[in-house]
């Protein structure tokens, strides 16, 4: 159905191999090599963005985002008694100067990176002390943060904001400081920085509905009661039939409440001067601007797992190289949202208010018309069976790539 996305989708699995083959030197090293199988492993969209980052950065990201994910998974682990985590996150930055911690908690990959997590302190002690300060720091607050929200639930919008602070906008926060040690980029303003993260962050929330609803032996709310209160008694309500409208009107305040940060996000990425830093920030963002459009209006949210398909994707990964490009995305996105919103919805006049907001700001910056619409544009009218033949000699190359 969209054959515009068979060559960026090739191209991309191309790409993974080249880059595999690219960081095989730290084979030879047993604490980087298990850093980035593991990055591999864990991350949904992190991994190859890391991977292209310029090579003074790649491994203090690579570090950095498996500590993140370490202490989030010791937050996740809901099968161990709160008495045992909140210690355990609150300390959790002390552990990298001590490369045989290790904590077992999790489960599959997470539980490897746990049971191993003397490698990722050991590479961590390898940086520079400049970007060890930093995450260290990072740690230490996001870590506070946690334990603070595993003794309180998200009852208002403030314990959103502030939950959704340390769960990534201190992550943003990181990454901006890192870009700024290394010389590649300005300082950006805190603020700017933190919605990056935000952003983020709230969409993470509202696609794992379902998941985080459904988790033993006892789940996890991070949807503000201040919100789903309006509409049901208790939250996981939203999964009966019977309240699929009140369902679907609840989660269209939550993506409203997700937009509100997307004009700093798009200033703090029209800032970025290095190109590699600018894709690594720019395609996340556009993924999950992507998806907020998906979820918006789509009752799907609350019986599984909605995402933009692979094909889509890759050909973001493929396009993305300037602030035209993510000006367009969101441009697009934004469009598709705005189509999708009910008129009876109570809160169709804000998210509107906002999507034209957002629209104006991509409009302004001019560059509209420097490039064709992400799903919008005309589709080729493409020779289906040469497609094909071009889809199998393309996977006999990457099957048949060695990597050392």
């Amino acid at each position: 159905m969209h054959p515009d996305e068979l060559y960026p989708l090739v191209k991309l699995m191309l790409t993974a191999k080249r880059i595999e083959k690219k960081t095989s030197v730290w084979l030879l090293q047993p604490h980087w090599a298990f850093c980035y199988a593991t990055l591999r492993k864990v991350s949904r969209s992190f991994a190859l963005v890391i991977q292209q980052l310029p090579s003074d950065l790649r491994n203090v990201v690579c570090v950095y985002y498996l500590v993140l994910r370490a202490l989030d998974t010791v937050e996740d682990d809901t099968s161990l008694a709160i008495e045992v985590r909140v210690p355990i996150l609150r300390n959790f930055y002390c552990n990298f100067y001590d490369p045989q911690w290790h904590f077992s908690c999790g489960t599959k990959a997470f539980k490897v990176l746990m049971d191993q997590f003397h490698h990722v302190s050991t590479a961590f002690l390898e940086l520079d002390t400049n970007y060890q300060e930093v995450i260290k720091d990072i740690t230490k607050r996001m870590g506070e943060g946690m334990a603070k929200f595993l003794c309180k639930e998200v009852e208002t919008i403030d314990d959103y904001n502030e939950y959704s602070f340390y769960a990534s906008g201190l992550c943003g926060l990181g990454l901006s400081k890192f870009f700024y040690v290394s010389g590649r980029e300005d300082l950006a303003p805190e603020s700017i920085s933190i919605s990056m993260g935000l952003f983020l962050q709230k969409i993470s929330i509202i696609r794992d509905y379902l998941e985080d609803i459904s988790e033993v032996p006892k789940c996890r709310m991070f949807w503000p009661r201040q919100i789903w209160s309006k509409y049901v008694n208790k939250l996981e309500d939203f999964k009966y039939e019977e309240n699929s409208v009140k369902a679907v009107q609840c989660l269209n305040e939550m993506v409203t409440n997700a937009l509100l940060y997307v004009e700093d996000c798009l200033t703090s990425m029209s800032s970025l001067r290095d190109p590699a830093i600018f894709q690594f920030c720019a395609i996340p963002q556009i993924i999950n601007m992507g998806n907020l459009s998906m979820y918006y209006n789509n009752v799907e949210i609350f019986k599984g797992v909605v995402e933009m398909r692979r094909g889509l994707c890759a050909k973001i990964i493929d396009q993305t190289r300037t602030m035209a490009d993510v000006y367009r995305a969101f441009y697009d996105f934004c469009c598709i949202m705005e189509s999708k919103v009910d008129r009876d919805d109570p809160n169709a006049t804000s998210t509107l208010k906002r999507l034209e907001a957002i629209l104006k700001t991509c409009r302004d910056s001019g560059t509209l018309n420097q490039r064709k619409s992400y799903t919008f544009s005309y589709q080729p009218n493409y020779n289906i069976p040469v497609l094909i033949i071009f889809f199998f000699i393309m996977l006999a190359i990457l099957l048949s790539t060695k990597i050392p």
